[in-house]
């Protein structure tokens, strides 16, 4: 699936505006509601999926969990794909939760969140930076890349244009820290 300019410049302007159809920034105030309504709610995420053989026989499997309303996602996930990665998407009604259960620190979402081989990957992170993680393999929860930075991975601009942005590692006390920045 080829997600059109229009597209991905439209969910990224209602995330902009904290759309709950694209899970919206985790910490906005269009989020809080829904975090303070499903702090009581049950699990939502499955157990985590067994590792998939790839030809290279080194990625494992990376599942998605997005909104089904969201459309960059779909551009994220190809990016992975051409990447490499053997993708699973599951898609949720309340991405909040998963973030919630997960440990994406408050403040640090985006439209999308995955787990890949213990870590968490939050946002349209670049396939070259979770290959880095998989590779060092540091102490941490994961990376995350808060937002929907213009021309990061599945969310290209028609004319090309991007700004700048960091990628972050997550330590296990929630603490983050620049892993990679891009576009400088």
């Amino acid at each position: 699936m080829t997600l059109r300019p229009r597209a991905r410049l439209l969910c990224l302007l209602l995330v902009a505006a904290a759309a709950p159809g694209c899970g919206g920034p985790a910490g906005s105030d269009a989020t809080t509601s829904t975090l303070a309504a499903a702090a009581t709610a049950a699990p939502v995420l499955p157990p985590a999926a067994s590792p998939v053989a790839t030809q290279d026989g080194l990625l494992p499997l990376l599942e998605v969990f997005r909104s089904p309303a969201c459309g960059c996602c779909g551009a994220w996930v190809e990016h992975m794909q051409h990447a490499g990665f053997p993708v699973q998407v599951r898609e949720v009604d309340d991405l909040e939760a998963v973030r919630r259960q997960m440990g994406v620190p408050f403040g640090k979402g985006s439209c999308h969140t995955a787990r890949i081989d213990g870590y968490i990957v939050e946002g349209h992170v670049p396939a070259a930076d979770i290959r880095r993680l998989l590779a060092q393999r540091p102490n941490a929860r994961g990376l995350v890349l808060p937002g929907m930075p213009a021309g990061s991975p599945g969310m290209e601009m028609p004319d090309g244009h991007e700004q700048p942005y960091t990628v972050e590692l997550v330590g296990h006390d929630g603490v983050s820290r620049a892993w990679s920045r891009h576009g400088d």
